[in-house]
């Protein structure tokens, strides 16, 4: 039969498939993959569909008909297609039909083509998703639970047929008629054909994944930007293939083709950065090294007094995780540079600190500061022997409370006689003297625990360091304290490659956090406690957070107690003490001729600043400034001023076969 259709230019021949009236409708919308169901009658298009087996009849039904054009009544007339409506490519055709589905509450899809001796389309159908019937599966007998039906025998469709005069597409037939429902305006956006990744929108999406927002959030917040989830274009499902597609890519890249790709594509970016891979006899990567420019010239800045910590594993595949970190002039913790490692052996850790002063131009740090890793001592001992090296007192803590957790438990004094023995002795003699003391007192003479830590004590007792530089660091805790943060943004779901994406994520929120407290140390002036000569020069030349630290000192220094007890020449030797300590005594010699001050707290020598032991003196002397000397340039405000001597390095790559290249 013929029918008009609203809006077009001549009538269109086209088939309705017809049942039994008594068919029912709801068996129909059963069988559907999505049951959309709308109370409005001005989208309930449901024309009934024939049982299996039984042949094709014309319904003499005018309802499809009659709702087909009450939609096209609602549509702008130029929005539905139309016989001899030309196209210049076939993509064209397509997205105007796909246009129009939209609108009307469907899905297209390409069916049949049919393509000349050249290979050149001529022929193209587009159908409605719901063309066709599911073929029969040899699996059928074996599945217990099939996926509903989503194809019922819909002929509705466009045909296009290319015209070698016009050298164009045109619409040759076009059926509007569906035998099923289509769906209401808020529903459409679900079809398969309607929902599409952008370029701008995979683009976001990227960025969102690789700054470890999560699918759902980075959804909503997309959604919301477009007015709505029905404006997004895609829904989460879409999303959550978009990133196993990715990852299956890389999968094949495999982990060591994609860190290596990383890599290369870092070094690109930056000319300086430098990364080293060991691979073992098959060439198999065991260890990596990488640090940036920026990471370099941190430490030629700040790379007197290095934390190196191995306690974080990269989880997926336990491996452990390694950074060298230290303090910058804002008392902020910056990374040198990081290392996965295949194992914790000495050969590793000979190997990374080998690469490391490699990568930072042959300096060494005058101090690091580690667990107490034997391996990792052992190889401090051969690669760098100049390097003085201190353990974490934090961790003899936690050693002391599982190896004397009987002492501990038992006398409420031992506590606070084994902190003394760490921090408080200035001399040797005294330290151990008390060491004996606390022996014999808590009946520890043959503990073999503290037998080894004794044999050590010179890499964790204060009485040796004090007169070493740490910055003012006595545990790895800026390590440990990295690792936590770095825990918030890499998880141990990710892959190797992943995980370099987020560490830099991680090194960057530091950098940023750096720029913050430069901005502040220079569009800002510290409030002063009171307004004394000394504090306006401390304020002018250290950054706000170390200047807080010599604020501190210069306020205890006024309620020190100050006994001159010898004097030669321009020479003067001072007693001085805490108030209200007065058990506490710091022997502090001056020299007026120089300005110079030394104490015997030897805060100076370990932290960088001086303590208040000294400044008690200095302003007894009528010193109103400090002495330029004092002034350590890696706590001011210009401490990045001035060549760092970084060079441009590229790759390293070792292995026991001597492949090696620069």
């Amino acid at each position: 039969m013929e029918i008009e259709i609203s809006g077009s230019s001549s009538p269109i021949s086209c088939e309705v498939l017809g049942i039994e009236d008594n068919y029912a409708r709801d068996d129909c919308e059963s069988r559907r993959k999505l049951e959309f169901k709308d109370d409005d009658d001005f989208f309930n298009t449901d024309v009934p569909i024939k049982e299996e087996g039984e042949q094709d009849v014309l319904l003499n039904s005018l309802d499809a008909t009659s709702d087909i054009n009450l939609l096209h009544s609602q549509i702008p007339h130029e929005a539905i297609p139309k016989l001899d409506m030309k196209f210049k490519i076939e993509e064209a055709a397509y997205e105007f039909y796909n246009a129009y589905a939209y609108k009307v509450g469907f899905s297209v899809r390409r069916s049949k083509e049919y393509k000349d001796k050249s290979g050149m389309l001529v022929t193209r159908i587009f159908c409605c998703s719901c063309e066709g019937k599911r073929g029969k599966d040899k699996r059928d007998s074996i599945i217990k639970s099939h996926r509903p039906e989503t194809r019922f025998g819909c002929l509705a469709q466009k045909k296009i047929k290319y015209c070698r005069q016009t050298k164009q597409y045109y619409v040759a037939e076009f059926n509007p008629v569906h035998n099923h429902a289509v769906c209401t305006p808020s529903k459409t956006h679900l079809h398969k054909s309607h929902r599409k990744l952008s370029v701008a929108q995979a683009v976001e999406l990227d960025m969102a994944n690789d700054y470890g927002i999560g699918p759902k959030a980075t959804v909503e917040f997309m959604a919301r930007q477009a007015g709505g989830r029905e404006n997004l274009g895609f829904i989460p499902q879409d999303y959550k293939n978009y990133l196993r597609s990715k990852r299956t890519v890389q999968m094949k890249r495999g982990d060591t083709g994609g860190v290596l790709e990383y890599l290369q594509k870092m070094q690109l970016e930056d000319p300086n950065f430098f990364y080293a891979i060991q691979v073992d006899e098959d060439d198999l990567i065991t260890n990596i090294f990488w640090a940036d420019a920026k990471m370099m010239a941190d430490y030629a800045h700040f790379g007197d007094v290095v934390s190196f910590d191995t306690t974080y594993r990269k989880n997926k595949d336990g491996r452990p995780f390694a950074m060298f970190v230290g303090v910058n002039h804002h008392k902020q913790t910056v990374v040198f540079g990081a290392a996965l490692l295949y194992s914790e052996s000495a050969d590793s850790f000979i190997w990374l600190f080998d690469t490391f002063a490699k990568a930072m131009g042959g300096k060494t740090p005058k101090t690091i500061l580690t667990d107490q890793d034997a391996a990792m001592a052992k190889a401090l001992a051969a690669q760098w022997p100049e390097t003085i090296h201190r353990l974490c007192i934090w961790h003899i803590y936690q050693n002391a409370a599982s190896k004397l957790s009987g002492a501990f438990a038992r006398f409420k004094d031992f506590s606070k006689d084994f902190s003394e023995c760490i921090y408080d002795y200035e001399d040797e003699d005294e330290f151990i003297n008390a060491w004996n003391v606390m022996l014999e007192r808590y009946n520890l003479q043959d503990n073999d625990w503290l037998k080894r830590m004794f044999n050590q004590k010179e890499k964790w007792a204060l009485v040796y360091g004090r007169q070493t530089f740490c910055a003012d660091m006595t545990t790895t805790q800026r390590s440990e304290s990295m690792n936590s943060v770095l825990k918030r943004y890499a998880s141990y779901k990710h892959d190797l490659l992943q995980f370099f994406h987020h560490f830099q994520r991680l090194v960057d929120d530091r950098r940023y956090e750096e720029l913050k407290a430069d901005f502040r140390a220079t569009q800002s002036t510290p409030s002063l406690s009171f307004p004394v000569e000394m504090l306006k020069h401390a304020a002018s030349m250290y950054t706000p957070d170390v200047f807080v630290l010599f604020q501190r000192e210069l306020s205890k220094a006024h309620d020190c107690n100050l006994k001159k007890f010898g004097e030669s020449g321009t020479v003067t030797k001072y007693d001085v003490s805490p108030y209200g300590k007065d058990d506490q005594h710091h022997l502090v010699t001056f020299d007026s001729s120089a300005d110079m001050v030394l104490c015997s707290c030897k805060k100076f020598e370990f932290v960088g600043l001086l303590c208040s032991h000294a400044l008690k003196v200095l302003c007894h002397n009528n010193v109103m400034r400090i002495p330029e000397k004092y002034i350590l340039k890696r706590w001011t405000k210009n401490a990045k001023s001035g060549s760092t001597g970084t060079c441009a390095r590229t790759s390293l790559i070792e292995d026991p076969k001597a492949m090696m290249g620069r």
